[in-house]
């Protein structure tokens, strides 16, 4: 389950070892100490990659992980965490959505095209905050020409200094004015470049990227945009200014170049519900697609050359994250090919009572913080006793134990059912200081729990 706290000032991620990295990942997710152990150890085995001769760099692969657990126990925010604190590009994918080519659906090649995407915004993200200074001095010069008169030329009788001079003092006066948003009533016509979508639409070739590259390069002004000009007020005329400003001064080509270095040094790709993708011995019908799925998704992660728009991306150094409940089947379900490229297998543990409680409690937006910060909008004061959140935990857990272990997904179910009188009710309620106690827990909870065919639908 997600748990969010507040980011901290880390120190760099090249000067993270595996224990800080185990640390930073403790504020988000609630114990898991194996699986998190594993992908700190990879993380830095990614730094100290980064360190070797060119040559040895080359050779060392990735240790891709298999993470084996049931559902709402924090795979995903395990991986994704560690995408955000190593700063790199990071994607997570379905693998039960992809299809075996030459079946309708995405081919498991997307899921690099999709990351250079992801990547691209990020380091165009980056180089516009490198720019922001400039381009909203440019932008302000070009408004303040809107704003002003044209220059008139200057007679031969006049001396061209003083007129200069007073040009310029009428300039930086209105430079103040602007400044201090006692022109933001008056209006300006500027010119604002609209995306141009074309009229058709084509499928072919063996990628939609592909067909998109090839119909740019035949018919290069159609994609253009073309110019209209709009009359908006002075706040708006700035805001398009400086974000036409800022695409001047980014350098598109050494963006994408950047983006796909990244992607091939430190982009991490997260496969989740690998094990919907095991087919059973023998089996017909759908089972040979997956079987299929794997053998595609096999030369990504053994290193193959994706084509995409930006170019040809290599995913030899990639990091692939793969995880699955396997309740129907097992790990050595998957083909023996890909079962050899998850070296590093960990086993994630379900969570319990305890684990409950400090997901409830601890994290800075848990959930109990995030429903008292949400009555406090209808001016009404939760307070939960100590008492009422270990029976919660029970509720939660025992119902995990009867129906589907949805893990710590079940406390939003839970806390929605408890707290469904106070929710609809708040706007009218008179009393705006209400305490939740184990009796009120159980007044709202029991009767859901005891009955397991109702608890069965409702939580």
């Amino acid at each position: 389950m997600p748990i969010y706290l507040p980011e901290s000032t880390a120190p760099a991620v090249d000067a993270l070892t595996p224990r800080q990295i185990v640390a930073e990942l403790d504020k988000y997710v609630v114990g898991q100490r194996a699986a998190k152990r594993a992908v700190a150890i990879a993380l830095r085995n990614r730094m100290r990659r980064q360190k070797l001769p060119p040559e040895m760099a080359e050779e060392v692969a990735p240790k891709n992980i298999l993470m084996i657990g049931p559902t709402g126990v924090g795979k995903t925010e395990i991986a994704r965490r560690l995408a955000r604190l190593a700063q790199s590009p990071f994607i997570k994918v379905e693998a039960s959505k992809f299809t075996e080519v030459g079946y309708v659906g995405r081919d498991v090649e997307s899921m690099v095209r999709d990351l250079v995407e992801l990547a691209v915004d990020m380091v165009r993200d980056e180089r516009i905050e490198d720019v922001r200074a400039k381009a909203e001095q440019n932008a302000e010069e070009r408004l303040l020409d809107l704003l002003l008169p044209p220059t008139r030329p200057i007679a031969p009788d006049e001396d061209a200094v003083a007129v200069r001079d007073q040009q310029q003092q009428t300039r930086e006066r209105f430079r103040e004015l602007l400044r201090n948003g006692r022109l933001d009533e008056r209006t300006v016509e500027v010119d604002v470049r609209e995306k141009a979508f074309p009229s058709f639409e084509i499928i072919a070739g063996s990628s939609v990227e592909e067909v998109d590259i090839n119909i740019k390069d035949m018919l290069p002004g159609l994609f253009q945009g073309r110019s209209k000009k709009r009359k908006v007020k002075v706040p708006e005329a700035l805001e398009l200014l400086v974000q036409e400003e800022e695409q001047k001064l980014v350098d598109m080509e050494s963006v994408t170049r950047t983006a796909v270095e990244r992607v091939e040094d430190s982009g991490i790709i997260f496969i989740d519900e690998i094990d919907k993708i095991c087919g059973s011995e023998g089996a017909q019908g759908p089972d040979v697609s997956r079987e299929g799925v794997q053998r595609d998704i096999l030369p990504i992660v053994e290193g193959t050359t994706v084509n995409s728009k930006y170019g040809m991306v290599r995913t030899d150094h990639i990091l692939f994250i793969a995880a699955g409940a396997f309740h129907v089947s097992k790990p050595s379900d998957l083909i023996p090919e890909l079962q050899g490229r998850f070296p590093i297998r960990v086993e994630l543990e379900a969570l319990g009572r305890e684990e409950f409680v400090r997901i409830l409690t601890e994290p800075k937006s848990a959930l109990i913080k995030q429903y008292v910060a949400l009555m406090e909008t209808e001016g009404i004061t939760l307070r939960f006793l100590d008492g009422a959140i270990e029976r919660i935990a029970d509720f939660a857990t025992r119902v995990n134990e009867r129906t589907e272990n949805i893990g710590a997904r079940r406390l939003h179910t839970v806390m929605e059912k408890l707290l469904d009188e106070i929710s609809f009710e708040g706007p009218d309620l008179a009393e705006k200081q209400i305490t939740i106690d184990e009796a009120y827990v159980e007044r709202m909870l029991a009767d859901i729990v005891k009955n397991e065919d109702l608890s069965r639908y409702i939580l």
